[in-house]
């Protein structure tokens, strides 16, 4: 099951897409008007529902319209928190960030690095990202695979944490090297509004199997930058959850940015930062492809 956020003439609407992609209006599948948002859904649908929407998925009984015929918006256009983000989560990223950054702290990673990511609106495939390049000439890309919780829950077991996940989606995160460094920390460079991409739609965690292994791949104007597989992570999903969670509470809508591996632009010599019209994809199969042109 694919859920998606989706605007058809005026009206913005929560749909599921088939194989085909093809869409369908969820209060049409599902015969009311409860979820008007894709918060609202994750927080609000019941496995009876989750059924139904799958057995109408195999066997539709009224015409969906075709995704080109619409504009597919971010899956959760506004977040009810920061992101969640994970930072040096691959080991081949943690040993390009040591090297790009000549910080000796990446040595000792073993425990998960988090941080926060501010944003206004999450921005959808094919919408541009602003550079900010009079702000930082150094902008950077970063696919990841994102985790969008489902479910209220503290100091979750790591043996539990499937229950309290919803489903997956492809993630850029957008960040500015240089004010990632200048500050002393990572909030100010990785938050500038549109740098957080996510999409095209979320992928059911009933259509990902668990332990997640997804492979994770980025293009930069066609050339694959990044290319790993999440079965990489240092600290994994599971790990992650049930280790953030310990003591704080996670909400239906959350979202976690499980982190990048390496070939972002900071990693080459020389490096290689993104330019006005330059075009970045974020592939995840079975989500698709996220797609921004740099403005």
């Amino acid at each position: 099951m694919k859920f998606l956020t989706y605007k058809r003439v005026e009206a913005v609407k929560v749909g599921i897409m088939d194989d085909n992609n093809m869409i369908y209006s969820l209060s049409e599948v599902l015969g009311h008007e409860e979820y008007g948002t894709m918060l609202e859904c994750i927080a609000g649908i019941s496995d009876a529902e989750l059924a139904r929407v799958d057995a109408f998925l195999k066997d539709p009984d009224f015409e969906g319209v075709s995704s080109d015929k619409v504009k597919i918006l971010a899956p959760i256009t506004k977040p009810i928190h920061d992101i969640i983000c994970v930072g040096v989560n691959y080991l081949d990223h943690l040993n390009e960030s040591k090297n790009a950054m000549n910080d000796d702290k990446f040595n000792t990673v073993t425990k998960p690095v988090y941080f926060g990511k501010r944003t206004q609106m999450i921005v959808g495939s094919d919408a541009p990202i602003k550079g900010w390049l009079e702000v930082d000439e150094n902008l950077d890309y970063e696919v990841e695979l994102a985790v969008i919780i489902g479910k209220k829950g503290t100091c979750i077991p790591k043996d539990k944490v499937e229950e309290y996940i919803f489903g997956y989606s492809a993630f850029n995160d957008f960040s500015s090297r240089k004010l990632q460094t200048l500050h002393m920390q990572w909030y100010r460079g990785k938050s500038l509004d549109t740098y957080t991409a996510m999409g095209p739609v979320i992928l059911h965690k009933s259509m990902m199997p668990f332990p997640v292994e997804a492979d994770v791949i980025s293009r930069v104007n066609g050339e694959v930058r990044q290319s790993s597989n999440t079965r990489m992570l240092i600290n994994d999903i599971a790990e992650l959850i049930s280790d953030f969670s310990n003591g704080i509470t996670l909400e239906p809508g959350d979202i976690i940015a499980t982190g990048t591996p390496a070939g972002v632009g900071m990693g080459f010599s020389p490096q290689r930062f993104l330019k006005r019209g330059d075009v970045v994809e974020c592939e995840i199969p079975g989500i698709g492809i996220l797609k921004n042109t740099i403005e």
